[in-house]
């Protein structure tokens, strides 16, 4: 059983395959604490837990025994979920304010489940058992003072190594209650006399989730959004590293926020070098008002522990991915190499530019094409028509049934884009409905890229968005939408919620978003739904949910990648990436890199195309074929294999390594991309990961045969490399002796 609950120390032990978690009730008051998180510790019947880890025989003692210093329990006491405002001066985990106008509060231990299933979020997307149960706790907490009743949710997936971590809560009193501050976990670490690092994955636009270790000085340390989504600036995502982890040693303990909207991800450490990690909706500009009864429901965070460094962190993060969050058909299936017209063409395009591209890339070994932005409205340029998604059949000549037709008879799929939760001024919606734009009243409403954002809080602007979105899907065979989001959220008001309302607006925009991709989900089952925001904006587990892929970065270029997709593959298994190879000099930075390498870069991930395949040179286009073969060869091992980062462009500013193993170590992909050449230089040695040491491997291609132990530990030389922005796959097989 991976959850138990002892009795004679009023413990519970939830255990994984490598790690333990304990939390424990003391004191007459029923304070719940955080005993242990780390390694898996053995459990023997009538031995006492560790509980002596959270100092309750040391001053200042529990209350029943010295409530004089009370203040000073509660302020070093390791709280499973502290309250607020009551002593405990350390980031509290929630805070309410009550109708009149107090906010303390205290929640404490009343009773538990423990229950083999998972229970589901209301409105909220969260992973899920596979084929064997999941043990879940539920610790039922209240504060009888105000009247707030809390359940602490946990779920262990004991093979993924990873604990859910969710709470709910009820308000149990006889009038409103204002939740202004609910974070979704809390973790209490006795780090005494240990050295401990943060790792955080910053950003902006064309340069997400780029990674950022540094050292965990005293007081409070964060990454937050307040944009209305995940963000680009910043990731939902915490890992706290001991000072001396590399990638496959040490101890690591990662956090990650199951939501795409507003977040706060925290590391405090206190005057007595603990640690409190806090995970949860960002509470700037947040307020939820609870009548009498209501239940509010906060996101999910995933966590995990490993002793084996950032790898260990990320198989754990990709298994549980791969298995308990990503649904659907693509779920365990080939994607489609798709070709995007948006680089090729941007506005400029009709339906016989589109089929002349389809004919090319049909040729090439494409499987997909699909129509970016301008096929509706009057949408020639990005200030006009977003919410009039009705074809112009001005470009889209003979109407969208017929291209998609044509587009089928040449053998390829179609896919489409949309971005349906912006208006723009300039459109006959906004003209017809003002009111569905995000704004406040009295204020000139902030534009951004010549738009505004629908108030999905509003149920009819949710039907016409899902209607407009379904209806052009009904009306042909188009099998992949590419959802796009190009701003992000300010002048929070709502002319549909009441005054009482208004600052429940961005977790109600969010709850909107889920709303509609589950209905899309729902009605079109078989649908590819591939999320974007501004390129990577949106990247997170919320969104994976609904879509097995989301575009990664609106910056093409595959050195600028390196980085991009070394930061996103941390947490991210590569399958969940799409990644194109572009066009040449590319559009984000004019760099010119050789149409192989794009190639090679763009395998780790969904891969496809972004250029005009009848305007490349003849030497690039007679490649492709060659890699679209490529894909086809590795996409299962890429898909489902475990991860290794080798080397770091971002850290060396030479080159970039990477390899993927089969679950079995059957075979090993090593993809080294050589940035820059130096002159004078011997051949590189590169210690790969992943191979079985006791194997022997045949590298393909040559004749040559090595010992896993010794492409480990004595190494591999890369040599052969001329000019920069060069790259090589090396694929080893186990031999069969």
């Amino acid at each position: 059983m991976a959850i138990r609950y002892i009795e004679q120390d009023r413990t519970f032990w939830l255990d994984t395959e490598h790690s333990s978690y304990l939390l424990a009730v003391v004191d007459q008051e029923n304070f719940v604490g955080h005993v242990y998180y780390g390694g898996k510790l053995q459990y023997t019947e009538g031995t006492p837990a560790p509980v002596y880890l959270m100092r309750t025989g040391e001053a200042p003692f529990v209350p029943s025994q010295n409530n004089r210093e009370r203040v000073a329990f509660l302020d070093t006491f390791p709280m499973e979920y502290p309250g607020n405002g009551l002593g405990d001066y350390r980031e509290s985990a929630i805070s309410v304010r009550t109708a009149q106008g107090h906010v303390g509060v205290q929640l404490q231990y009343v009773s538990h489940e423990i229950v083999k299933e998972k229970p589901a979020l209301p409105g909220l997307p969260s992973t899920f058992p596979g084929d064997e149960d999941c043990d879940t706790l539920i610790l039922h907490l209240a504060d009888p003072v105000i009247g707030l009743a809390a359940d602490l949710i946990y779920t262990t997936f004991e093979e993924e190594d990873v604990i859910t971590r969710s709470v709910i809560l009820k308000n149990t009193a006889g009038q409103p209650i204002y939740v202004t501050k609910v974070m979704s976990a809390c973790l209490d670490l006795d780090c005494t006399d240990e050295k401990y690092d943060i790792l955080t994955l910053h950003g902006s636009w064309a340069r997400e989730r780029q990674m950022e270790r540094r050292s965990l000085m005293h007081g409070k340390q964060s990454v937050g959004s307040v944009r209305g989504e995940s963000s680009h600036q910043e990731h939902p995502f915490i890992a706290l590293l001991s000072a001396d982890a590399t990638q496959d040693a040490g101890e690591v303990y990662g956090m990650h926020f199951v939501y795409s909207g507003n977040f706060l991800a925290q590391a405090e450490l206190s005057q007595f070098d603990s640690i409190r990690m806090t995970m949860g909706i960002h509470p700037e500009n947040f307020v939820w008002k609870l009548e009498q009864g209501e239940s509010f429901a906060a996101p999910e965070v995933v966590m995990t522990y490993s002793s084996e460094g950032l790898s260990g962190m990320t198989h754990h993060y990709h298994d549980m991915y791969r298995g308990h969050l990503i649904r659907g058909e693509y779920r365990d299936k080939k994607r489609p190499i798709l070709i995007n017209n948006w680089e090729a063409t941007y506005f400029d395009f009709n339906t016989d530019k589109l089929l002349d591209i389809a004919r090319e890339a049909k040729s090439c070994g494409i499987e997909m094409l699909v129509m970016d932005d301008g096929w509706f409205g009057v949408r020639n340029s990005d200030n006009c028509s977003l919410g009039d998604w009705k074809v112009n059949t001005d470009k889209i000549t003979g109407g969208l049934k017929y291209l998609v037709d044509e587009v089928n008879k040449i053998g390829l799929e179609f896919g489409i884009w949309f971005e349906p939760e912006m208006i723009s001024p300039n459109s006959d919606l906004y003209r017809a409905h003002p009111e569905w734009a995000i704004q406040i009243p009295g204020r000139e409403a902030t534009q951004s890229r010549q738009q505004y954002v629908l108030d999905l809080s509003r149920p009819e602007v949710l039907d016409y968005v899902y209607e407009s979105v379904a209806s052009i899907l009904r009306s042909a065979n188009i099998v992949y939408v590419k959802w796009d989001m190009n701003r992000q959220l300010s002048d929070l008001g709502s002319t549909y919620l009441g005054a009482e309302e208004q600052q429940e607006l961005f977790h109600r925009y969010v709850l909107g978003v889920y709303a509609l991709q589950e209905r899309l989900v729902t009605e079109f089952p078989d649908l590819l739904l591939e999320n974007c925001s501004g390129g990577g904006a949106r990247f997170d587990p919320g969104m994976l949910y609904y879509s097995p892929q989301i575009w990664c970065s609106d910056d093409t270029d595959a050195i600028e990648r390196l980085m991009i997709q070394e930061g996103t593959s941390l947490i991210y298994p590569l399958s969940t990436m799409g990644a194109h190879v572009s066009d040449c000099p590319n559009h984000a930075v004019g760099r010119v890199t050789p149409f192989e390498t794009r190639g090679h870069v763009a395998l780790a991930g969904t891969f496809g195309y972004e250029l005009d395949v009848t305007k490349i040179p003849e030497e690039d286009r007679k490649m492709i074929p060659e890699q679209t073969k490529m894909y086809h060869k590795y996409h299962e091992l890429v898909r489902e294999g475990d991860y290794y980062r080798i080397a770091s462009y971002r850290e060396n500013h030479l080159y970039d390594c990477w390899a993927v193993a089969a679950k079995d170590k059957s075979e090993v992909l090593v993809t080294y991309v050589h940035v820059l050449s130096t002159p004078n230089a011997h051949s590189r040695r590169i210690f790969f990961q992943g191979f079985d040491p006791e194997a022997v491997y045949a590298l393909e291609g040559t004749d040559e045969k090595y010992t896993g132990e010794m492409l480990m530990k004595c190494g591999f030389l890369v040599k052969g490399f001329w000019g920069d922005f060069r790259s090589k796959l090396y694929h080893f097989v186990k031999v069969n002796e």
